[in-house]
Formats: structure tokens, C-alpha cells, sequence
């Protein structure tokens, strides 16, 4: 199923605005939230098609979100790639343990990205 629908799920705005215009350029329709609460408040309104997730953000983090969202069998089909400046292997590792498809380092390379979330479509 191709990837259409993406929200992104980061507490900085400036990472946000990024992201949202890679994306949008690339012809696909973002929505975003700024936490966990937010994230499924969005997640109910409408199920995206792929979820980027940041992993430091205040409150719940993103490992802990993945994890909720995979164990929801409403949710558990959606494609998750972490988006986060934590860049150990340990990191990723755990990461893709929680449930994410796919793990991806800031700053974000934006070919690398866009190959990533393809790759998934």
C-alpha cells in the first residue's frame, strides 16, 4: 500500500517544519503532533499510513509511544520510523524492539528519508 498519509509525532517545531515540507514536497499529506497525548488524539481523528516518531520528547518518549501504538491492534499495522538525534547502535536497537520498521538519525538526510518511507509504501 503506498505511503500517502504520514503523521509525525516531535516535539520541536523547527524539526516539524522541516519535515512536514520534505514530505509535503514530495507529494504526501502530513499531520503532526507534539506528544503523546496529541499523537493519539490524531491517530483517532484519522489513521495515517506511517508514523515518524522523535524519541526525546517530554512525558512519554518515543520508544514508550512506539511500543503503546504497536500494542493497540487498532494501530499495530502502521509502519513506524523512529526520527530521532540519538544515534547509537544500542539506540536503534531498541528502537526496532519496540515495534518501529525502520530507525533514521538527525539531522535527517532527506534522500535517505524519502527511501525509507518508499521502501515502505
Amino acid at each position: 500500500m503506498p505511503i500517502k498519509n504520514v503523521l509525525i509525532v516531535d516535539d520541536s517545531k523547527t524539526e516539524l517544519m522541516f519535515l512536514t515540507d520534505l514530505l509535503q514536497s514530495n507529494g504526501l499529506s502530513v499531520r503532526t503532533a507534539q506528544g503523546a497525548d496529541e499523537a493519539f488524539r490524531k491517530l483517532a481523528e484519522e489513521k495515517p499510513d506511517l508514523i515518524l516518531m522523535d524519541v526525546v520528547m517530554p512525558g512519554q518518549n518515543g520508544y514508550q509511544l512506539t511500543r503503546a501504538i504497536n500494542r493497540m491492534p487498532e494501530y499495530s499495522g502502521i509502519p513506524i520510523i523512529m526520527c530521532t538525534s540519538k544515534n547509537l547502535e544500542t539506540d536503534r536497537v531498541w528502537g526496532l524492539r519496540q515495534g518501529a520498521k525502520d530507525y533514521i538519525t538527525k539531522p535527517v538526510n532527506a534522500a535517505e528519508l524519502m527511501a525509507k518511507v518508499n521502501a515502505l509504501g
